[in-house]
């Protein structure tokens, strides 16, 4: 009988297990610290390559790059996380990540790391220790993976404030 209890105990910790939600996220270091983007928005990662200047661009907006025969627009993380700006090196890569349909953008950083998988119930809402909007508003949520702190980025935010808005959302 005693068995029996421990068995149906065992077996709805393993039900409880099986139900938690993974999701997969790209790890890339900047100033040294990790974030994630889902990894479902992320279409390549490409070595540092010579960025094409846009004349009158937002200072984050590095510019534009050739990705075979598509133009793709790229954006300087540390500008747009208002961090000090860094020199590029071996590691510096470039994330390509799907924006919509139509688009992809480039995402520079100061290195790539792995794909790592998060248990969803893992994952804690971004603490509020911005004085302003600016800093957090990119930031999905935050988790520790391997004792390390991991900032999970919401790549739909940063994409939609980089975009300039239409002319009927301007009226």
């Amino acid at each position: 009988m005693q068995q029996t209890q421990q068995d149906k105990k065992e077996r709805a910790k393993r039900a409880n297990q099986e139900e938690i939600a993974y999701h997969q996220w790209a790890t890339f270091k900047v100033n040294k610290e990790l974030y994630g983007i889902d990894v479902m928005k992320v279409k390549e990662v490409l070595r540092y390559t010579d960025i094409t200047p846009v004349p009158g661009a937002e200072d984050y907006i590095l510019g534009i790059i050739n990705l075979r025969g598509n133009v793709a627009t790229v954006i300087d993380t540390r500008r747009l996380f208002r961090m000090q700006t860094a020199a590029v090196d071996d590691n510096t890569r470039i994330i390509m990540v799907d924006y919509n349909e139509e688009e992809v953008i480039g995402l520079v950083v100061d290195s790539v790391d792995e794909v790592i998988n998060i248990p969803q119930n893992d994952i804690e809402r971004a603490p509020n220790l911005a004085a302003e909007e600016s800093g957090r508003r990119f930031v999905q949520g935050v988790c520790y993976y391997n004792k390390l702190l991991t900032i999970l980025l919401d790549i739909n935010k940063i994409m939609s404030s980089i975009t300039p808005a239409s002319e009927e959302e301007l009226h």
